[in-house]
């Protein structure tokens, strides 16, 4: 009998999570060091499923399929594809980043925090495992509810109001998800398994239809202009663990939800919203970056470039070509990675300071020198340097979306030349000009934090160097993806020279 590996994965944080509530709750560096040990286990336990994977198939592996409701054909069913396993290592690397930086910044109700932590860690990892669509919705409903009370609970002086909009936003949303997993069961042989579903053939009124009920839950989670506002808020208000979760492993699950049900599923209406997919894509991606520009707070500035970025991987989805899907797959990897690597920084330096206004800084260069040099590397990944891991997502991107709607790639540039400018603009108020009043005497990053960042420099240069490491795991689903759309693969040449040596 094999070993269910995915399960494993999906119920070791959730149970190790709760383990933690046996423990006397005033006993917080065991219950820090325990949550630590077990997010590190998840960890490695990752490990396996990458080196074992089997980059030459699209076929879903690690199969795991039990019958669950059976009146209604409800099947417990997980399996990964090339697209899904690297989400699996993102997610247990966040979390593990995530227990360090809350080491020292957590100081109330520290057992019920980590048991948040690591119970949503099991709820994300079965979203990007799930292949029943009805195990999909428990595990997406599931991981709202401890990052709900992770910025409700241990978030800033408006974190009320920041919950209920981010609830209100995402219940929305995920309603009309459920109405439009109702109506593809009616129509799709009274099934919910994902990969029977993709196989049948729907008119192409019913495919807009749940195209949109879909986009409704998918585009807040991206978050996509214009339903993007609930971002900025839950940033802000977030512990520094929430924001690293945010923008590392949450609002990717929206662009993973296109990937995974819109596309495959509903080929023609797919098709058909491409352009205004496109539209909507690139007035993020202006958009938010021009708004970077008037921000005053260091996690506003970051929560609305993240915007811009997911601006990036929704043109290159909606691109529908092997440039653009692969790029806009690295870019939610490079994202996770370079956002997740700044609200990092900022939460270590709040810690410092307890102000996030931009104006109050000044100096750190010389009071925090070892801190400048990390900033500065993920500032030159946020904006991609060559050499980083951003430059290979947005070339990638920009080469797909040219070869689909050549405008779009222009207009996208200057998101690029935008992004540059509020990053390099941020980092020369905070770090230079004259010590603030506020930055004298600041303590340097000790062992605990350094090694918290360290991680995210070795990712953000060997996918930048190195980058068929990832992509690698994604050109045969990719390629099958396209099939499922339209049959054609459109891997080009040069990209296809430099990539596959």
């Amino acid at each position: 009998m094999s070993i269910p590996l995915l399960s494993t994965l999906i119920f070791f944080p959730i149970l190790g999570g709760l383990s933690l509530l046996i423990v006397p709750r005033q006993q917080t560096a065991t219950i820090k060091i325990m949550a630590l040990i077990i997010s590190l286990v998840e960890f490695l336990l990752c490990l396996p499923i990458v080196l074992l994977f089997d980059k030459s198939t699209y076929v879903m592996q690690f199969r795991e399929v039990y019958p669950w409701i059976t009146a209604l054909n409800i099947n417990y069913a997980l399996g990964i594809d090339g697209i899904s396993v690297l989400f699996l290592l993102l997610t247990a690397l966040i979390i593990v980043l995530s227990i360090l930086v809350s080491w020292e910044a957590i100081t109330t109700k520290v057992q019920e925090f980590f048991v948040a932590l690591l119970i949503l860690e099991g709820a994300m990892i079965g979203v990007f495992c799930a292949t029943d669509f009805f195990l999909f919705y428990i595990f997406w409903e599931a991981m709202l509810i401890p990052m709900f009370l992770i910025i409700g609970v241990w978030g800033g002086p408006n974190r009320i109001y920041a919950t209920v909009k981010f609830f209100l936003y995402t219940l929305v949303g995920s309603l009309l998800m459920l109405v439009g997993i109702i109506l593809l069961y009616q129509n799709g042989g009274h099934t919910f398994d994902i990969l029977k579903l993709a196989g049948q053939p729907y008119s192409l009124k019913l495919q807009l239809i749940l195209f949109w009920a879909f986009f409704a839950a998918f585009a807040v989670k991206v978050p996509m202009w214009p339903v993007h506002t609930w971002l900025p808020d839950a940033h802000t208000e977030a512990p520094a663990a929430g924001s690293v979760i945010l923008a590392g492993v949450l609002i990717k699950m929206g662009a993973y939800g296109f990937l995974r049900f819109s596309l495959p599923i509903l080929p023609d209406a797919t098709q058909q919203m491409m352009l205004p997919m496109l539209i909507l894509s690139v007035i993020a991606i202006v958009y938010g970056a021009i708004i970077c520009l008037a921000q005053t707070d260091l996690k506003r500035l970051i929560a609305y470039s993240s915007v811009s970025h997911m601006g990036f991987v929704t043109l290159g989805l909606f691109a529908l070509n092997q440039h653009g899907l692969e790029g806009g797959i690295l870019q939610m990897i490079n994202h996770g990675v370079v956002t997740g690597a700044l609200f990092l920084a900022i939460g270590m330096v709040y810690e410092r300071t307890h102000t996030r206004e931009i104006v109050a800084y000044g100096g750190l260069a010389s009071t925090m020198p070892v801190f400048a040099g990390f900033f500065l590397l993920f500032t030159l990944a946020a904006v991609g340097l060559p050499g980083t891991n951003g430059f290979i997502g947005e070339f990638l991107i920009l080469l797909g979306s040219f070869e689909r709607q050549p405008w779009t790639a222009v207009i996208a540039s200057s998101g690029l030349i935008l992004g540059a400018w509020y990053m390099l603009w941020l980092y020369q108020r905070i770090f230079f000009n004259e010590v603030k009043e506020k930055m004298h005497g600041l303590v340097e990053l000790n062992l605990r934090e350094i090694l918290t960042l360290v991680p995210m420099v070795l990712l953000i240069f060997w996918i930048g160097l190195y980058p068929n490491a990832l992509l690698g795991f994604l050109h045969v689903s990719v390629g099958h993806l396209l099939d499922q759309v339209h049959g054609v693969g459109l891997a080009g040449p040069v990209v296809n020279s430099l990539l596959h040596p």
